[in-house]
C-alpha cells in the first residue's frame, strides 16, 4: 500500500490520485467550490494556506498545505 504524506500526519493512497495542482487558477477554484457544495471536499491544511489541490478518483478533492512539487517528489518511485 503506497501512501503519500500530504502534511500533518494525513495520508492519501498514491494509486487513487488523478492530479495534483496549484490552487491559484479560476478553474481549480471552481473545482474546489463544486466539491465543497457536494460535500466531497477534504481540508487537510489544518488552517494553513492551501498550496496544493489533490483530485482523487473517488471525486473527492483534498486541500493540502504542501507544495505540489513536494507531493510529487514524495510520491515518486525513486526507491523502487
Amino acid at each position: 500500500m503506497d501512501v503519500i504524506n500530504i502534511g500533518y500526519s494525513c495520508y492519501v493512497l498514491k494509486n487513487r490520485i488523478i492530479a495534483v495542482v496549484e490552487p491559484s487558477s479560476s478553474p481549480i477554484k471552481r473545482l474546489v467550490q463544486d466539491a465543497r457544495d457536494k460535500g466531497a471536499l477534504i481540508d487537510a491544511t489544518y488552517g494553513k494556506k492551501t498550496k496544493s489541490v489533490i483530485v482523487m478518483d473517488s471525486d473527492h478533492v483534498i486541500l493540502s498545505s504542501r507544495e505540489p512539487e513536494y507531493l510529487l517528489k514524495a510520491g515518486g518511485d525513486e526507491n523502487d
